[in-house]
């Protein structure tokens, strides 16, 4: 660690054990930082249960409300004056949030009591995710007002690509932003031929044929349906391949199940989720192209991941993901269609030699290390906390009671519903098992009963869910 005694406070709605990819940043962030430059403290919801001792920085849990039953993630209570004090304790200079939500919040109230700069980086289409949970155009207006409300507040605003700069000024963002790009945990180069054997041996892959990847989530909007229905155009003209996707979750299954419509079950690999880095490094290794045709995502880091064992990527034209590339050079750029992505395949699959040539342009190119990536936002980092000794940034308009007040309401109303969620699904279970015991005794008229108790609870949830969007709507509307 560096001889500096400044500390740098990381904040994050998500960190392990919630594994995603702004919390896989921050703990790559934590790591070099205290590593390589300077002490890192790191603050973010407390998940029960969790050892935080297996780090070499302190890691401060704030209070949380458990919502995984409802979002997949605890909800943090952003009012904790132990975090104050330990932040004091450890004498931090400088606050850096990933996340424009309740760590946001946090982020504010110390960087106004500790008088200290305040950055911001917005990782992804938040707009997006808003819309997927929630249905209302009004509730989506009002979250969406409370992002701006917080990325607002704060000192300077780093964005991971220049398209994730855009979404955000789309949102009605009006200040200025600094692309930041996150690094690759992959070590540049391929892997040996005996991991790659290893690895990859067990599956159909015949030599001479195409091998094309996909690594992520199996969700639709990373582009899914374009990479399944150019395949179905190849096979249709007769081209072999093979095609592996490596993920789990989402929409894994509807994906399999549309496959199979297509006809493709010969040419497909589903390996699942694959966490260990070096089998990740062998797939990547092992394929010639990587398909990634995903203008969701505002960096594309497994294009960079893919770039690291020197192997070249299909991208939207114009997306995120294709920032820094050009076509033929380092990577190849497509239409957001199935027919541009098959014709772009059909004619690289006669040129092994310019697909190679590529990816390893590719690795010289795009790929950037951890290391490079927080070396670079470190190093703004005093550049920011000199303009904020100088004035530059200004004064910011201060967290005000109401707005508090709101937080702190809407915290308990999630708490409320995840307890009420729990106990609906605690009376679900009982009646399962009911039903299974009442079959075995093979008494219909017990069964009839049952099935007409599970759907005066499934009315009941959808009823309860219905006057609770009533009431966090009515909350929001009094202070936004």
């Amino acid at each position: 660690m560096s001889d500096n005694k400044r500390t740098i406070c990381l904040l994050n709605d998500s960190f392990p054990p919630t594994i995603d990819g702004v919390a896989n940043v921050v703990l790559n962030y934590a790591r070099i930082i205290e590593k390589n430059h300077a002490h890192v403290m790191v603050a973010t919801p407390n998940v029960p249960g969790t050892d935080d001792s297996i780090y070499d920085f302190p890691v401060v849990r704030y209070p949380s409300i458990d919502t995984r039953d409802l979002i997949g993630y605890v909800a943090g209570y952003p009012f904790s004056p132990e975090t104050a004090h330990m932040a004091e304790k450890e004498h931090v200079g400088l606050l850096h949030t990933h996340c424009p939500m309740s760590s946001a919040i946090l982020a504010k109230q110390l960087a106004e009591s500790m008088d200290l700069p305040l950055v911001m980086t917005w990782h992804t289409k938040y707009d997006i995710d808003i819309a997927n949970a929630i249905r209302s155009k009004l509730m989506q207006e009002a979250a969406l007002q409370a992002l701006l409300h917080n990325v607002n507040a704060c000192d300077e605003i780093w964005t991971v690509s220049k398209g994730a700069g855009e979404n955000l000024r789309s949102l009605g963002y009006e200040g200025e932003y600094i692309v930041m790009p996150n690094g690759v945990d992959l070590p540049h180069g391929t892997a040996d031929d005996k991991t790659v054997s290893e690895v990859t041996g067990g599956f159909d892959l015949p030599r001479g044929i195409p091998c094309y990847l996909f690594v992520g989530r199996m969700m639709w909007y990373k582009g899914l349906r374009i990479i399944l229905d150019a395949l179905a155009k190849l096979k249709e003209r007769g081209n072999d391949f093979r095609m592996v996707f490596v993920g789990g979750g989402g929409d894994f299954d509807e994906v399999r199940s549309y496959a199979n419509e297509l006809a493709l079950y010969d040419k497909l690999i589903f390996t699942g989720a694959i966490s260990d880095r070096d089998q990740l490094k062998a797939w990547y290794t092992r394929a010639d192209l990587f398909l990634f045709p995903s203008t969701f995502d505002t960096n594309g880091l497994v294009v960079r991941e893919a770039a690291a064992s020197d192997t070249a990527a299909v991208i939207v034209a114009g997306s995120c993901a294709a920032e820094g590339v050009t076509d033929g050079r380092n990577g190849f750029l497509i239409d957001e269609n199935a027919d541009s992505l098959a014709s772009k395949l059909t004619e690289l699959s006669g040129h092994p030699d310019t697909v190679k040539n590529t990816g390893i342009h590719a690795g010289s190119e795009l790929y950037i290390s951890w290391d490079d990536a927080v070396a670079k936002a470190y190093e703004r980092y005093n550049v920011v906390t000199d303009n904020y000794k100088r004035g530059v940034y200004g004064r910011k308009d201060p967290l005000t009671g109401s707005w508090m007040q709101s937080q702190g309401e809407l915290m308990q109303i999630l708490g409320g519903v995840s307890a009420a969620g729990r106990t609906i699904l605690e009376g679900a279970e009982k009646i399962r098992h009911e039903a299974v015991r009442t079959l075995e005794e093979k008494s219909l008229e017990r069964v009839e009963e049952l099935t007409q108790s599970i759907a005066d609870a499934k009315a009941g949830l959808t009823d309860s869910i219905r006057k609770t969007g009533e009431e966090i709507w009515e909350h929001l509307e009094r202070y936004l």
